[in-house]
């Protein structure tokens, strides 16, 4: 016979966590909570099949050391290694339209630190898939798919919510994991604070013709950041930044024009290019939630904080949302605490506002101050590149914080 699916800590409850949104952060966060002995249920709008394409589309990630540790702490790593380029090298760059391969700014290396590499870069594909068969492994896990929530109700107690079948779930917490455009944040009352960059990201991968090595660019041009980022083999992932109106320009051209328009910006010092996968393009914004808790709620990653993806820290900070709110819910079930208690939110609420709003301030004014050709600004941010760039100390310094190994580390990112 088979063993019964644990039950959660508290009798009367379906489970422990009701978590809205089965993305990344979402199923993350449900497996840090099972290593630390709670039930999730995560309830997710898309069906299954949406999310566990075996095909590659072009999205990927760059996941700082950090995130790294956490995924290694909860036995993912093992299986997601031999699919990941590291990255052994940052290159920051002030550039123009065609001069890619010209370096005018800082210029930083894995070595410089003692972990290994600053990051590695990851396709979609095989994070989404070793996060869904993980989940599916882990008997305090419950994913429900093609489940929309339409209420939800929080008491003394616990949280309820309500499913568009009419169907009831009941819980100690209830975290919303459901994108910029939180309906759990919505309906708990929390507003947001933040501003549209009139500009949208293209998002695409290449294939080259000469080594990358490893080493990830960010250059900056007159019209936004381009991001040029290390894939295993010959190819690499970007994320290319233009004003709204000259990008929706862009994204309407054949596969042919798109390169056209790509290759000066680019550059030629990986060879010739070519596409490899679909091409994205969204909207680029700053969006913070005024509070990251209400009673008996929580919220992480994008339904927290949406920032600029000029450092891509988007999924990064997220993901140290999970790992703080994972330590602190195990430390607070350790001690006997009711998990969902104010005391406990706002433990976590402490510990990750402070720092997405540092993130979101230094993302936003990267933006503002590289995004022109301003003779004046121009020569001052090539000053200060350059004397950052001469300051080992101050290097280091930087590359720690890139590779999320700075601060206060939750339990799951120690290593």
């Amino acid at each position: 016979m088979d063993n019964p699916a644990p039950a959660p800590i508290c009798r009367g409850m379906d489970t422990d966590l009701l978590i809205i949104g089965g993305g990344l952060n979402g199923a993350t966060l449900a497996l840090a909570a099972a290593r630390a002995g709670l039930t999730s249920t995560v309830i997710d709008a898309l069906p299954r099949d949406t999310c566990a394409t075996p095909d590659f589309d072009g999205r990927s990630y760059a996941l700082a050391n950090g995130s790294v540790r956490l995924l290694r702490a909860l036995g993912l790593w093992e299986g997601l290694a031999d699919d990941a380029q590291p990255m052994n090298g940052i290159r920051v760059s002030d550039g123009r339209v065609g001069d890619a391969s010209v370096f005018l700014g800082m210029d930083f290396a894995s070595a410089e630190i003692e972990e290994g590499p600053m990051g590695h870069m990851l396709e979609d594909r095989f994070l989404r898939r070793a996060l869904l068969d993980a989940m599916d492994a882990e008997p305090r896990i419950t994913p429900l798919s093609k489940a929309r929530v339409t209420a939800q109700d929080a008491s003394p107690r616990g949280v309820t919510v309500t499913l568009q079948d009419g169907h009831r779930l009941s819980g100690l917490l209830l975290i919303g994991a459901d994108g910029r455009q939180s309906g759990t944040a919505t309906r708990a009352g929390i507003k947001r604070t933040g501003w549209t960059y009139r500009q949208r990201a293209l998002v695409c991968a290449i294939g080259h013709e000469k080594p990358h090595g490893g080493i990830a660019h960010q250059l900056f041009l007159p019209s936004g950041p381009l991001a040029i980022l290390p894939l295993p083999g010959d190819r690499s992932s970007i994320v290319w930044t233009e004003a709204d109106a000259q990008a929706r320009a862009i994204d309407a051209l054949s596969d042919e024009d798109y390169l056209t328009v790509l290759r000066p910006r680019f550059g030629n010092f990986l060879g010739d290019i070519a596409l490899a996968g679909k091409r994205y393009t969204y909207p680029l914004g700053l969006s913070l939630a005024n509070a990251f808790v209400a009673p008996r709620l929580a919220l992480v990653g994008d339904a927290a904080h949406g920032v600029h993806p000029i450092a891509g820290q988007g999924l990064n900070a997220g993901l140290r949302d999970v790992a703080a709110l994972a330590h602190v819910l195990d430390h607070a079930r350790r001690r006997g605490e009711d998990i969902a208690s104010a005391p406990v939110l706002a433990r976590y609420q402490g510990w990750r506002r402070f720092d997405t709003a540092t993130l979101a301030l230094a993302t936003d004014t990267f933006n503002r101050l590289f995004s022109n050709d301003n003779a004046l600004l121009r020569a001052g941010r090539d000053l200060g590149m350059a004397a950052l760039n001469a300051v080992p100390g101050m290097r280091r310094a930087f590359i720690r914080e890139a590779a999320g190994l700075s601060g206060d580390l939750p339990d799951l990112m120690r290593g």
